[in-house]
């Protein structure tokens, strides 16, 4: 796999706060490409913290989006590893449970600890992937 674990410990859960400040850094990257976009937050323990749900954005893209977000944060990576993986071949990856493959869930660090994920559905995976990157880029 092409993105190792983080190294990084698992921390205090993200508070509503910046994960409002995350989803909307992403959802107004969202807009500037045109994307009908879920955007999901979720804390280490990979539950929902905060969801945005574009009012055009299919409703399947929902929990997409919050599994994104969870597969990101339990294995310590940015599910575009995964997807990677798969591609390169590696789909004995898929029998792991709770496996997102495609792009758009990256885990959220403040402090240098790992406070949660966001998961981006509704566009493309490289669309989806921008939009998550955006909104961690909110914290910089």
């Amino acid at each position: 796999m092409k993105s190792p674990q983080m190294l990084n410990p698992y921390g205090l859960n993200i508070n509503l706060a910046a994960a409002k400040k995350i989803a909307a850094t992403a959802a107004a990257e969202a807009v500037r490409i045109n994307v009908n976009a879920i955007i999901a937050i979720v804390d280490p323990g990979g539950h929902l913290v905060y969801l945005e749900r574009f009012d055009k954005a299919q409703y399947g893209s929902i929990e997409v989006a919050v599994h994104k977000a969870g597969c990101s944060v339990a294995y310590k990576r940015p599910t575009k590893a995964f997807e990677e993986a798969v591609s390169s071949g590696k789909i004995s990856l898929l029998t792991l449970d709770g496996i997102c493959a495609v792009e758009g869930g990256v885990p959220i660090v403040q402090n240098g600890k790992i406070a949660g994920a966001i998961g981006v559905s509704g566009g493309t995976v490289q669309e989806d992937g921008q939009i998550a990157a955006a909104g961690v880029g909110a914290l910089k």
